[in-house]
């Protein structure tokens, strides 16, 4: 006797066995077999890498993992695997893609077109639709980012993978642009407030030689010193030349010239003196407020110097820290169907049903079993 025999036989003495396991079945097996429509999988890998990580010719597959270098564009991967289960990459996708017909067209058997019986024709309900035929992860083995998409057609299932993966370029490279646009506005934003110090400090000092009437106190005022040095040596000559005449001709007619002469001489080196201290409006009383305004002139420069550098550098730290993604396997467009697994499906079935089947059964005996008898 066959299994099917035998089943029927069981099914003519236990019309449970016959509504609980051999009706799912066949109509599993009607449904896997006859109806489902065939679905085609598009897959594509790439990895987010850094540019200084662009190595040379790679001579296999395992020295291009080694050189992808994981632990760079981790956080950048992991922001592109959530973009593409996001409702925005559905939004975006359906701007180029008409996601609805692709999975609600011709073709399509009624229990796999969206939406489904228990859906709703809502953005919500597609996206649980777009989440159950677009998959994302990271390979744990090579470290590569898999990219799978379920559609009814083999160009359909590749047109999506390919829209997804050019979404992912497009976002790396929006991230790469604020993170670039963030570091250098801040250090462009230091460059201008240097910038402003200084031209504050250049006002400031140019107001106050106006003001003061000099250009430089410092050097005016070492300008003076050597003109008073110079009386002094001059009326140090004439006394020692006056002092001699003195010793050995008293009454020599220049004596009363040479006193005349040292007594001006004296006069102009006071007169100078006075010009550098003493005096309420002497260079010395000038030369503190300058200096102040010259070292934050000096100062403001340096600073300026400083974020400058700092800037160049943002920009080349920018340039180091940016992150593209590379394609390690393009979408293809497959010849045969992956799904729907019918022969595994109508098993699964038939082995649940069966193991639900004798779960009820043993329960149900061993209540009759210990029912009281009358």
């Amino acid at each position: 006797m066959t299994l099917i025999q035998s089943w029927t036989v069981k099914a003519k003495r236990n019309p449970w066995f016959l509504a609980g396991v051999i009706l799912p079945v066949l109509a599993s097996a009607l449904y896997f077999f006859l109806i489902a429509s065939d679905e085609f999988v598009s897959e594509s890998r790439f990895v987010i890498k850094a540019p200084n990580q662009r190595g040379g010719q790679v001579s296999s597959f395992a020295n291009l993992i080694q050189t992808t270098g994981l632990s760079a564009g981790q956080e950048q991967a992991d922001q592109v695997i959530d973009f593409a289960r996001s409702r925005s990459a559905l939004k975006k996708l359906a701007t180029e893609v008409p996601v609805k017909q692709v999975y609600s067209g011709d073709g399509v058997d009624f229990l796999s077109a969206f939406p489904l019986p228990w859906q709703q024709d809502a953005f919500e309900d597609l996206y649980n639709y777009y989440t159950s035929k677009v998959s994302i992860a990271r390979d744990t083995d090579t470290g590569l980012i898999v990219l799978r998409t379920r559609a009814y057609t083999a160009r359909d299932a590749h047109l999506i993978n390919e829209r997804l993966l050019r979404q992912s370029e497009a976002l790396v490279n929006e991230l790469n642009e604020r993170a670039r646009t963030r570091a250098i506005a801040e250090a462009e934003s230091r460059v201008a407030e240097a910038e402003q110090r200084v031209a504050a400090a250049r006002r400031a000092l140019a107001a106050y030689r106006n003001k003061a009437q000099l250009v430089d106190p410092l050097k005016q005022a070492t300008g003076v010193v050597e003109i008073a040095n110079r009386l002094i040596a001059e009326r140090a000559a004439l006394e020692a030349q006056l002092s001699t005449l003195q010793r050995l001709t008293p009454e020599h007619p220049s004596i009363p010239a040479l006193r005349q002469r040292i007594a001006s001489l004296t006069q102009e080196v006071d007169q100078q003196t006075a010009r550098v201290v003493g005096g309420p409006g002497a260079i010395s009383g000038k030369l503190p407020s300058y200096e102040a305004l010259e070292l934050e002139q000096e100062l403001a420069a340096q600073l300026l110097v400083i974020t400058r550098t700092s800037l160049e550098q943002a920009r080349t730290e920018a340039l180091k820290q940016q992150f593209y993604l590379e394609r390690v396997v393009n979408p293809n467009e497959p010849d045969l169907p992956e799904y729907p697994h019918a022969l595994r499906n109508v098993l699964t079935i038939l082995g649940f049903a069966l193991c639900l089947y004798f779960i009820i059964w043993m329960f149900v005996v061993g209540i009759l079993e210990h029912a009281p008898e009358d």
